[in-house]
């Protein structure tokens, strides 16, 4: 019975991983993709036009 309890917290972690992942994957794309690329967009573009008026250059 120990091999049960030694191999009981991988195999369930493995379970809660795969359907993280599976999660992810289904949540990808659909009706927001449009508008959460936007934010997206809009945030890197703050961050850099930031960098740029600090003067920073570093790449």
């Amino acid at each position: 019975m120990e091999y049960v309890s030694a191999l009981l917290p991988p195999v369930v972690m493995a379970a809660f991983f795969i359907g993280l992942v599976v999660t992810i994957v289904k949540s990808q794309g659909g009706p927001n993709k449009a508008k959460e690329d936007a934010v997206v967009d809009a945030a890197l573009a703050r961050a850099e036009a930031a960098r740029q008026a600090d003067g920073s250059t570093a790449s």
